[in-house]
């Protein structure tokens, strides 16, 4: 059982920026999943306290950060103290390395807001059901190596805030109010795992959205078709079974699509099988400026093959504040036009 969930969750490490030396290495004992946080905090614990320079020590607290949120992927009764110590490791890392990023915590969200003033936008990074801001520091990397800001957040019932807040089915309104606390007039959304339907939601309802992305996101989702496991998460997330299922309830996007009128790249891992999130055609379909890119073998987040969508992605969210305008496809044409393929054509 072990070895399978350390399989499991080997491309979500990995695509959060740890070392697979280092994974093996710290995995090697795990030999029940009830050893996973503690092999995961232990490590956590390695690179806060590791000595160094400032830049050094400022790394390691940002990778510290990413086994901190590994810790809480697997239920454990400290998952709350993990989850903040993932929080408070990034944020002192990030003040280390880049003392421009600040914190930015409103009433239902918390995050650090990093990149430059004058950027020609911004974008918000959405986690998901069990995912958070301090797991996709790869992602904020590229953007902010293309010159746009970045502000990852953490939601109800997500990173942060895991110990005092649940799932909301109004999480637009969460992105909205980030995005009034940001004041900034060109912003851009992208939304992994659960965080691609809240991405979506919010880019068909806020105008000031002006290009959005998703990565492996639920297009609809049906509690009596999910995964156990997935129930479970979402029913921890959610506070009771009800609450999930009600929440699960609300995740459809068939209505709110066509209404997606900025640029919007749709990402799917060709052997996602979570039923509900491996549709992500559907939604670049309908949306009046979707495209697609399907990964062919890539797995729920697409972390075994991130080569593969992540510079796509950073470039059609760049690409997507210089545009001043935007074609809209007709809607009887049948399919979204093609984003990238994955391989790339032979030259």
């Amino acid at each position: 059982m072990s070895d399978g969930l350390v399989e499991a969750l080997f491309s979500r490490a990995t695509g959060a920026g740890i070392d697979p030396h280092d994974y093996r290495r710290t995995c090697a004992e795990i030999a029940t999943p009830a050893d996973w946080a503690p092999a995961c905090a232990a490590a956590a614990a390695r690179y806060r306290t590791a000595p160094g320079s400032a830049i050094t020590r400022g790394h390691h607290l940002l990778m510290s950060a990413r086994w901190s949120h590994l810790a809480t992927l697997v239920p454990d009764e400290n998952h709350v103290a993990h989850a903040e110590a993932a929080d408070s490791a990034a944020e002192h890392g990030f003040s280390l390395l880049e003392p421009t990023a600040r914190r930015i915590t409103g009433a239902d969200f918390t995050g650090i807001l990093r990149g430059p003033a004058d950027a020609v936008g911004t974008v918000i990074v959405v986690p998901g059901l069990d995912s958070s801001k301090d797991e996709f520091h790869v992602l904020a990397d590229a953007l902010l190596a293309r010159g746009v800001a970045v502000f990852a957040m953490d939601g109800p019932g997500q990173g942060a805030r895991i110990g005092t807040s649940t799932l909301t089915g109004d999480y637009p309104a969460v992105i909205g109010a980030a995005i009034d606390a940001l004041g900034v007039a060109r912003v851009g959304v992208v939304g992994l795992s659960l965080g691609g339907y809240y991405a979506a939601a919010a880019a068909a309802r806020d105008p000031r959205i002006i290009v959005a992305a998703t990565v492996s996101g639920p297009y609809r989702l049906d509690w009596s078709t999910l995964p156990d496991p997935v129930r479970d998460l979402m029913t921890r997330r959610a506070g009771s079974p009800s609450a999930a299922a009600s929440f699960a309830a609300t995740v459809d996007l068939a209505e709110r699509a066509p209404t997606l009128r900025c640029p919007l790249l749709v990402v799917d891992g060709g052997d996602d099988h979570i039923p509900g999130v491996a549709d992500g055609a559907a939604l670049a379909n309908q949306a009046p400026n979707g495209r697609y890119l399907r990964v062919p073998g890539g797995d729920h987040l697409v972390g075994n093959n991130q080569q593969a969508w992540l510079p796509a992605v950073a470039d059609h969210l760049t690409e997507g504040f210089a545009c001043t305008a935007t074609p809209t496809r007709s809607p009887s044409s049948p399919a979204a036009p093609a984003a990238w393929a994955w391989p790339p054509p032979a030259a």
